[in-house]
């Protein structure tokens, strides 16, 4: 073998060394579902957890430096006593109920009142409801009949507002659970429900702890491996918090959401150490995206470099999964990028297409777009595993692999022709 060849072979074996490491995004996924960070939530200060094992994860890539960008938000959790019967059938938490992420606690028995929504007529509602047989009543109704007769419905949300309990809204089974609006606490409790478990019920009984957590502390983690010049840089970022627990017993692993995208900012951040680019990367894990995106919020408002010098940014969110086409959204200033990624996904063939959506204050590259910066949002939906998107059975085995890997190279081949 002459030494031209040698030196081609080894130049090859160090890109592909160098190249997507699905052994080591398998095993972070699984790290960050597993019970020892409890759904990566506040309570049980599970995110905070999490971030301190990708602050060594990042290290043992090679980073030239780790960062832990403090900030606070406050935030309801669910943590304590969490059972319901209804006509004293117990009721399974995370699979027959959830809680509103802004309901207080409720302990008792309370009939329930089924709104009638073929006939609706918000008056004769609040009539019904001074009836002594609905005295303190728990109010049935479909989530999206409710949300689109909201100013009807939020009277039975206040104290001192109709003679009813609280609220039992119905989604349909998987029942979901949300963080995003939980920095506040209404005066009645409000439970989700699916429709099978709360049909015919008469009365219900249930025993739901909460607490607030007021001012609680949270941290970004950024790690920078450092290019040839600094006067520009890439950022990769992707959020680690999830939901945490409903109860004392069940927790939402999120290996989807956001496992998959924190994981693959991981091994970017590895593949970047052992192939230097040209200009400073910077890899973000953000905390606090289920609770209304605080933290990159929070660093959009504190960034460590100007927002100005950032080339690009990728926001990396539920990759953990098989739809061949990948969804995105782009911000304005991002668009002449979202060319770039068209074509070459058009010759490598990374995803059999790319689905561009409208902006939305969906995940961590909103506060970026309205700050004018060059964004990306890559999520793939609709895919075997999107079905259990904010529910307990988000889990590492139904996670999905498939994305990972075009994900990557999608990203990595924009990111050595984009000038």
């Amino acid at each position: 073998m002459n030494r031209t060849i040698i030196i081609m072979f080894l130049a090859l074996a160090s890109i592909q060394a160098g190249a997507q490491d699905l052994t080591h995004y398998k095993r972070v996924i699984k790290e960050l579902s597993s019970a020892k960070y409890q759904g990566r939530g506040y309570a049980k200060n599970g995110a905070n957890k999490a971030g301190k094992f990708l602050q060594k994860e990042f290290e043992k890539a090679g980073v030239d430096e780790v960062i832990l960008q403090p900030f606070k938000l406050d935030i309801n959790t669910f943590c304590g006593k969490m059972k319901m019967w209804a006509d004293g059938k117990e009721l399974r938490a995370g699979i027959d109920f959830s809680m509103r992420e802004y309901s207080p606690g409720v302990h008792g028995e309370f009939p329930v009142y089924h709104v009638d929504t073929l006939n609706f007529d918000a008056e004769r509602m609040y009539a019904d409801l001074q009836k002594p047989e609905y005295e303190n009543a728990l109010v049935c109704c479909d989530f999206w009949f409710s949300y689109g007769r909201r100013k009807d419905f939020s009277r039975l949300q206040k104290a001192g507002e109709c003679n009813n309990a609280g609220l039992l809204q119905t989604w349909t089974s998987p029942i979901k659970f949300y963080k995003a609006y939980g920095e506040k606490v209404v005066d009645k409790p409000i439970i989700w429900v699916t429709p099978e478990a709360i049909e015919g019920v008469k009365n219900i009984r249930v025993k739901v702890d909460n607490k607030f957590l007021k001012d609680y502390e949270c941290f970004n983690v950024i790690a920078k491996v450092a290019g040839q010049r600094h006067d520009s840089c890439y950022v990769f970022t992707a959020h680690y918090d999830h939901l945490g627990n409903l109860g004392k017993k069940i927790f939402y692993a999120g290996a989807n959401d956001n496992a998959s995208g924190t994981a693959a900012i991981v091994t970017l951040a590895a593949y970047y150490t052992k192939n230097r680019p040209p200009y400073d990367m910077y890899f973000i894990a953000f905390s606090g995206e289920d609770a209304n995106l605080r933290g990159s919020t929070w660093y959009a408002e504190h960034p460590i470099v100007p927002l100005q010098q950032i080339k690009y940014l990728f926001n990396i969110d539920m990759i953990g999964d098989n739809n061949p086409n990948q969804y995105c959204e782009v911000s304005d200033e991002g668009m002449r990028g979202f060319s770039l990624f068209e074509k070459i996904n058009s010759e490598k063939h990374h995803f059999q297409s790319l689905h561009r959506g409208d902006l939305a204050a969906n995940s961590d590259h909103y506060p970026f777009a309205t700050r004018h910066v060059p964004c990306i949002f890559l999520e793939n939906e609709k895919g075997d595993a999107f079905q259990y998107y904010h529910t307990i059975f988000d889990t590492y085995k139904t996670v999905r692999f498939d994305s990972y890997e075009p994900v990557f190279r999608l990203v990595r081949d924009f990111v050595v022709h984009y000038e």
